[in-house]
């Protein structure tokens, strides 16, 4: 049986994702609720993720100083609160506002959560439990989401939306007795807070992630137009995104336990090279109409296996920083989103789903390739090599800094 806060992190990002993802189905009855287009209803999923993308370091900053306990029951209300108010918007303005505060909220959730789970987990399982819990998330986009619109067809969206402030204080009432106060006290006692985050450091750690997030997302924001295209109906559409999603919920919990047997480096390097393998693959398959659903399956399987390995990955080389670290990563986890809907729709403009599908393998080949160089080797800690200078520790091994020739700098904050 797993444990009750692995349990308890799931449902919580169960939640976070179906309010999330649930509102994409929604907007044509919102359009039509505000008397708007169903484009400019559009915004407000747009304003929940630039939202998400700008509020999520500055939580994972305070995650990593006030206790990340702390800051999820606190984001846990206010996402509650964002919501009560999203199901009470009297007019289209207001309902962005609540948008906006709902997505600054779950940063603080999403990132203190992963935190939270990174430092409870036995080090041999960090990926594997982190892939349970962004489970969750995927969990609800095939699962959640549809409920939730189907909910919302009988109802109406705005006791849905009512329904979630109820379950969000659920939750916070629940991660408030499951998590014990935070065991590292940055400042009791005499305590110095965490060193800053080296910004050249985690900027090549993060470009991995970028140039993943890209890849994938040019083809998931544009694959029911692409498999429209190939001649498929609305049904088999649909059922060709089930085999996707599915693949996607498989590919990330085995992710979790390849990373921790293999290393995260090798897991990520893995994951983009089979990425930009399948991704033609499935140009192959959608040329020939053959296979199309289990190339499908099989590209989210691979592309899944390296979330948990980048995020186990940042928790081990970023230990005393994990949640401002794996809030950065969820920032760049929107960049890739919000360029892979830039990248993909371009492309689709001036050619079709097919050159979509070869320039994403592309820019999976890049990610892989910079992912050898800036990722530590799975038997080998960012922080292994280091030297005292003053009593303090110093960082000297990235092959990043040392491909720049950068002199020494002071360490994250070091396990030792």
């Amino acid at each position: 049986m797993p444990p009750v806060e692995l349990v308890v992190a799931w449902l919580t990002m169960f939640l976070v994702g179906t309010e999330l993802f649930v509102l994409s189905p929604l907007l044509p009855m919102l359009a039509s609720d505000y008397k708007i287009s169903t484009t400019t209803a559009g915004l407000a999923v747009t304003s929940f993720s630039s939202s998400y993308m700008v509020s999520a370091p500055l939580f994972g900053y305070f995650a990593d100083r006030i206790g990340r306990r702390r800051v999820v029951i606190c984001s846990l209300f206010a996402f509650s609160a964002a919501n009560l108010l999203t199901s009470l918007a009297s007019n289209w303005l207001c309902l962005l506002a609540t948008r906006l505060f709902a997505g600054a909220a779950s940063a603080g959730v999403s990132s203190s959560i992963y935190a939270l789970v990174a430092g409870a987990a036995p080090p041999d399982r960090r990926a594997s439990w982190l892939a349970v819990v962004v489970s969750g998330l995927l969990v609800s986009l095939t699962v959640g989401a549809p409920t939730g619109a189907l909910c919302s067809a009988f109802f109406g969206w705005e006791p849905l939306f009512l329904a979630f402030a109820i379950l969000s204080s659920a939750l916070a009432w629940l991660n408030c007795r499951v998590w014990g106060f935070d065991s590292r006290r940055r400042f009791s006692a005499g305590g110095r807070p965490p060193e800053p985050l080296i910004p050249l450091v985690l900027v090549g750690r993060l470009i991995p992630m970028i140039m993943w997030s890209t890849s994938l997302y040019s083809v998931y924001t544009y694959l029911g137009a692409g498999l429209i295209a190939a001649g498929f109906s609305t049904q088999q559409t649909a059922q060709a995104i089930l085999f996707y999603g599915c693949g996607a919920i498989a590919g990330v919990l085995t992710g979790g336990f390849v990373a921790d047997r293999l290393g995260a480096k090798f897991t990520s390097k893995v994951s983009l090279a089979g990425l930009c393998v399948c991704l033609l693959l499935l140009r192959l398959a959608l040329d020939t109409s053959r296979l199309v659903e289990l190339a499908l399956g099989l590209t989210s399987a691979v592309a899944q296996l390296f979330f948990p390995a980048q995020q186990a990955g940042l928790a081990n080389d970023f230990p005393n920083q994990s949640g401002a670290a794996l809030a950065w990563n969820n920032s760049a986890l929107f960049l890739g989103i919000s360029l892979g809907s830039l990248v993909g729709g371009q492309v689709v403009a001036v050619g079709n789903f097919d050159e979509t599908l070869t320039i994403s393998a592309g820019i999976a080949l890049v990610g892989c390739i910079i992912s050898a160089i800036v990722v530590p080797g799975s038997r080998s800690r960012l922080f292994e090599n280091t030297k005292t200078c003053r009593g303090v520790r110093q960082y000297s091994g990235s092959p990043l800094r040392r491909a720049l020739g950068a002199r020494d700098t002071p360490t994250l904050g070091g396990r030792g």
